[in-house]
């Protein structure tokens, strides 16, 4: 007997032991092999229509495989934005490419701590072998490429990227490309004060033509702090967002800024839209798009 499995915008057909699919809007291997072996949720609407087949005319099709390359993220630097980057990526999907199923994510989410310590005594050789044992970790789990969801670890990326067994992507790289396409030229920049007083995220702009302006020294010290004693640990006060507003407000009026980098992947949840007509570059998101895109592409 055949039956016609409907599954909100998915159909497929299976007859016997061999599914036969049908539909140009079918989910991903994934669900197909869920369906054929009965793993349907209860709930869903199954019609026995065989002669139902006959109405879909021209629309008949099979299904083009599509691999999905298996994502990686080191996380829990800090926690707050680990989870927000895993739904990013999943939201994205369903918006975006209801047609696929979810893409396969390993993460794995570090000791703050212990990433801490290195980054207090500048042992940035410590720190990229730390880095290189969770990427080894990441990779042995079956991840097919990988990305730190923070910014402050990409002080070392390119030595870690050299030793790491599978691609990587970095945050500083495609912010830098999306303010380029952007046609921005004077960039604001907040993050941790590592972030902010180092040269790592400045460099790739530079290179391109656009200036990085960061807050005085007093704002790096109050963003830092709050950063770290607030907003890494999931507290979000509006007496903080004002400040960190008031800061960018100064950097338009004094420094001229165009756009504003929040270079933390934790400001984005304080700092949840643009502000006083200037774009807030949202590194998290502009990461997670380019995980999406490398995730599908060929």
């Amino acid at each position: 007997m055949a039956h016609l499995f409907w599954d909100y915008r998915h159909l497929i057909f299976n007859f016997g032991d061999a599914p036969q699919l049908f539909i140009a809007d079918l989910p991903a291997q994934q669900f197909i092999d869920a369906v054929s072996a009965h793993l349907l949720c209860p709930g869903r609407f199954v019609l026995a229509a065989l002669d139902f087949i006959s109405h879909l005319g021209p629309l008949v099709m099979t299904q083009k495989r599509i691999h999905m390359k298996t994502i990686g993220i080191l996380g829990g630097l800090g926690p707050e934005s680990t989870s927000d980057y895993y739904k990013e990526i999943i939201s994205t999907f369903n918006t975006r490419y209801p047609e696929l199923a979810y893409p396969e994510i390993i993460i794995y989410s570090a000791n703050l701590n212990e990433f801490m310590r290195f980054v207090k005594i500048s042992a940035w050789n410590r720190l990229t072998e730390w880095l290189l044992e969770r990427i080894n970790k990441i990779h042995n789990a079956g991840a097919e490429f990988a990305v730190i969801a923070s910014n402050t670890p990409h002080i070392v990326f390119d030595e870690l990227k050299a030793l790491s067994p599978i691609p990587l992507l970095s945050i500083v790289e495609q912010t830098c490309k999306k303010a380029q396409k952007m046609g921005l030229e004077n960039i604001g920049l907040m993050g941790t004060k590592l972030t902010m007083e180092s040269d790592f995220y400045k460099k790739p702009f530079i290179q391109k033509g656009m200036s990085v302006v960061v807050p005085t020294e007093n704002e790096q010290e109050l963003i830092h702090h709050r950063l770290f004693s607030e907003i890494e640990l999931g507290i979000f006060k509006d007496s903080t967002r004002n400040e960190l507003l008031k800061i960018a407000e100064r950097m338009i009026g004094q420094d001229r800024i165009d756009s504003l980098i929040l270079g933390c992947t934790e400001l984005p949840l304080i700092l949840t839209h643009d502000e006083f007509g200037i774009p807030f570059l949202n590194t998290s998101a502009i990461h997670c798009e380019s995980i999406i895109e490398y995730c599908i592409n060929e």
